[in-house]
């Protein structure tokens, strides 16, 4: 007779939560197909195995697990990368560090290095300037900062419009604010291969999905276009932020 307590309860919730966070974090990055494929794969292996004790489909199917482990480590490394930093992100213990710090002074640190970007924005907006600012939080981004040229500087509003005039060397690529500095600008970023990205929406939405995908980063993107401003974060997109929206936006994630 099998036994089945509490313990096995909270097994199997345990690992439904997990399935269920996985696949998640696989459907922000657009590989929520692939995972659903290879959920079923194993589905199949244990039925297989275990359920139906069928010898040669079982052997076959154990020769593939075997090497699996590291197939998904190779094809999913960044989504494995993000789930575990997702586990670890200081989103999830924001209120232990609340306790601890003194809240007013904390906004007042943010808002001097926010409010230079949403200024310029706004003035790019107006001017259907075209923009792309990725903010760094938990997740380094040095090896896309190497991709454009190194500024290190202040983040200052003048600054900020200047590189993206658009016949500055350095307009096409992202901008990266990285330590409350721009870190680099002119970089190359990821592109997302979503289907359900709106067709009106150009190459540096793409670009700002596709960040918000493989790391943590917060993407702000004026359209050249329509001077509409929009921001991805975890693999999805807000589309024409006001000013006070923007703001609200960046104080809330980067606090």
């Amino acid at each position: 007779m099998i036994e089945f307590g509490i313990k096995d309860i909270i097994d199997i919730l345990l690992v439904a939560l997990l399935l269920f966070y996985l696949y998640k974090t696989m459907k922000k990055t657009g590989s929520g197909t692939i995972f659903m494929g290879v959920l079923s794969f194993i589905v199949v292996w244990i039925l297989a195995s275990e359920i139906f004790d069928m010898r040669l489909t079982g052997t076959i199917l154990d020769k593939f697990m075997s090497i699996g482990l590291i197939v998904l480590v190779i094809l999913f490394q960044d989504q494995i990368k993000r789930f575990l930093i997702d586990l670890g992100s200081q989103d999830k213990w924001r209120f232990l560090r609340r306790l601890f710090q003194h809240q007013d002074e904390e906004r007042k640190k943010n808002l001097d290095y926010i409010m230079p970007v949403v200024y310029a924005c706004m003035s790019m907006s107006k001017s259907k300037t075209g923009a792309l600012i990725v903010f760094q939080r938990n997740v380094p981004l040095m090896d896309y900062e190497k991709t454009g040229d190194i500024i290190d500087a202040n983040i200052n509003t003048r600054l900020i419009e200047n590189i993206f005039f658009k016949n500055s060397p350095l307009h096409d690529g992202a901008m990266i604010i990285s330590r409350r500095r721009i870190a680099s600008a002119g970089c190359i970023l990821p592109v997302s291969h979503d289907m359900h990205i709106p067709k009106e929406l150009g190459l540096r939405h793409r670009a700002a999905l596709g960040m918000s995908q493989v790391t943590d980063a917060i993407c702000v993107i004026v359209s050249e276009e329509t001077g509409h401003i929009s921001m991805a974060r975890d693999g999805s997109l807000k589309v024409r932020l006001s000013a006070p929206d923007l703001e609200h936006a960046l104080s809330a994630a980067l606090d």
